[in-house]
Order: C-alpha cells, then structure tokens, then sequence
C-alpha cells in the first residue's frame, strides 16, 4: 500500500475514533502510536521507540516527553500528546521545550492526535522555536502535505533535508496566514499602500478610512477568485471532443466498442485537469473519451498514454483514477471536483512523462488497474 493510502486509511479511523477519547492515554494509543507506527517506527520495540522518556533538566527532576523516537540509541524526534482534539497552545508544551534543550533531538511534536505541530531550532540553536514549521492534519490534509510528513518516516528521515525546506516552509506558511488575515481584515497600513495612488494629497480621515479598507478588502477577494477561474479558463478553449477511432484495437479499450456522451460533470472535471496540466502541455494535447464505465482523460488522444480516469458513474460516489509510471491505475475516492486540484503534482508528473518520452516510437505497455 503507498504511504498515502496508508494515511488516508488512518484518517478514516482517526474520523471514527475522535469523539470516542476522552483521554490522553487513550488518545495516545489509538491515534498517535499508530501515526508513529505509519511513519515507520516500530512502536513496540523500546530501542526505536521510547515511551515516557525521562531527564533531568536543571532544577527539575524526572522531565519526560510522551514519546522519543531513537536512531542507533539517540533520540531525533519527540512528541509530546493532548487527549483528542485537546488545545496545541504552545503554552501547553513546556516539557517539550524543555526536553528539547536537553537532548540531540532536532525535531519536537506537539499533537491531540488529528493535528501534529513540528517544531526545530530555527531561530536559535538548541532552544525550540515558538512557531512550528510544519503542520499536519489527519483529517484535512493535500497531497503535498503528506510528501512533507514523508520525510519524517523511517525509510527517508535525513535531518538535513528536512531543515533544508524547514524554513521554507515556516515562513511560507507565516505569509499565507498573515495574507489571509489581511484579506478578510486589511490593516491600516496595507490600506495606505494599496490605496496611495487614489489617495494623493487627501488626508486619510476616518470616513476615507473606511471607506478604502472596505474596498480594498473587496479587491483582496476578486482578485483571488480571478486568480482561480483565470487557472480554469486556460483550458477551456473550445475544441471538438475526440470520439474513438475505428483503428483502436478492442482490446486496447474494452469501454469503448460504442460511443458515449460525457455528462456535464465529467466535462467540468475534464476542463479541471486540463487547466491542472497546462503547464506542461497544451490543452489541445489533452482529450476525453466517454465509455460505459468511466470517461479515459488521455494524451494526444491516445489509449495507451492515460492521464486519469473520471468514474463517475455513481454521482453520489465519485472516484478519479491516477496512474503511475507503470500505468497502473490508482481509484481515489472524492468528495468534489474541487479536491482534483490536490492531485494536480501526480496529473502534472504524468503528462510529463509522456511529453519527455514523445517519439514516433511509443511504449506498447498496457494500462492495468489496481
């Protein structure tokens, strides 16, 4: 099972469990040793993971953090737990601070078992920062996420990496929020600076003030949502839809020995990946083919060059099919078409295979599903 089927099978079981917990102790065993447990450790093996680790830290004795995780007998990673659902203030993790000083480790966790803090030593060698770098949320979490918290697994850990992106991604994410709060409330002086062309030679009296900071706010707004659709409308160029040929062989296409209509939604999600991987190809290489039980998204209109399948049959139950270097088809279940664009690395990866690897001679490998 890939790691982010293994995620997500957690996640299903985290969004059963939640409100069942009432404690930490049985937050701890049925949502945090199983997340440790998918990142690689074995939770039961003391010498890779140590619970209720204790130290001595200055004036206090017995110091412990809920969890260390050891590599050849030294702690790299800590977490400290809240019960289910529990307050991550940072004001909360005072033994997980004060761990942190005392050992090798370069990473402290703080969670409640549905979010999961990381914390370094960005700012200041050997003194845990206030602010993590990375974020995790079981239950609502994107596909790039799960490419970071990959990083922290057994398999891959490299502290050097992870530092790498570390202040990256600290500092992307302080950006984001701070832009959000601006957008649904535009400080003073963003409002000055977005408003000083109009603003020339006038005193910036209340009525003005309010006025602008309305304004701008609304401006904030469309001009994200125009962001948005211009992302759709780049690949919503009319173009006739392609319908089968009659030299594709059967058995290349099973689906596709009669011609069928792609409903509404299908197209709609069909303009989506489209506008997904303009980046990487043009939109008049990408095309649908409607069949019985799925409409095939494919490159250069070709059977064997499959980009993703939209099965969405069952409107109640729609499911979108990624495929892999060796076109092994993937059926993710989704909730919207909104949730395509989280897929929008592996769509982008795929296309490029195919535009990397174009030449009149094309691979003959089949298409399978999995």
């Amino acid at each position: 099972m890939d790691f982010i089927d293994q995620v997500r099978a957690l996640a299903s079981r985290v969004a059963v469990a939640k409100d069942m917990l009432q404690t930490e102790e049985a937050t701890k065993n049925a949502m945090v040793m199983p997340f440790i447990q998918l990142l690689g450790y074995n939770v039961f093996d003391p010498q890779e993971v140590t619970p209720e680790l204790i130290a001595d830290v200055g004036t206090k004795k017995g110091e412990k953090v809920d969890y260390a995780i050891l590599k050849d007998g030294r702690p790299i990673m800590l977490f400290e737990c809240k019960k289910s659902g529990g307050d991550l203030n940072i004001n909360h993790a005072g033994q997980l601070f004060r761990y942190f000083h005392v050992t090798e480790a370069r990473f402290g966790v703080l969670t409640n078992g549905i979010v999961y803090r990381f914390f370094t030593d960005l700012e200041k060698s050997n003194k845990m920062d206030e602010k993590p770098f990375f974020e995790f949320n079981i239950l609502d979490f994107r596909e790039q996420d799960v490419e970071e918290l990959r990083k922290f697994a057994k398999s891959t850990f490299d502290v050097e990496t992870i530092l790498t992106t570390a202040n990256h991604l600290k500092y992307t994410r302080s950006i984001q929020n701070t832009l959000n709060e601006w957008m649904t409330n535009p400080p003073e002086e963003f409002v000055r600076l977005a408003s000083a062309e109009f603003l020339a030679g006038k005193q910036f009296r209340n009525t003005v003030k309010d006025l602008f900071t309305q304004v701008t706010k609304q401006a904030f707004q469309q001009l994200v949502s125009d962001k948005i659709n211009e992302r759709l409308k780049g690949a919503m160029t009319p173009e006739p839809l392609v319908a089968p040929t009659a030299s594709v062989a059967a058995d290349e296409s099973p689906d596709t020995e009669e011609t069928f209509a792609p409903s509404e939604t299908e197209l709609e999600a069909f303009q989506i990946v489209r506008a997904i991987v303009r980046p990487v190809a043009k939109p008049g290489r990408v095309s649908i083919r409607a069949a019985a039980s799925y409409c095939a998204v494919l490159f250069d209109d070709n059977n064997r060059k499959p980009i993703c399948r939209l099965r969405f049959n069952n409107e109640n139950r729609l499911v979108i099919g990624l495929f892999n270097g060796n076109k092994e088809e993937e059926r993710v279940p989704i909730t919207g078409l909104d949730q395509i664009f989280e897929f929008d690395d592996r769509l982008k990866a795929c296309v490029s295979t195919y535009v990397k690897s174009d030449s009149p001679k094309e691979s003959a490998g089949d298409v399978t599903a999995t």
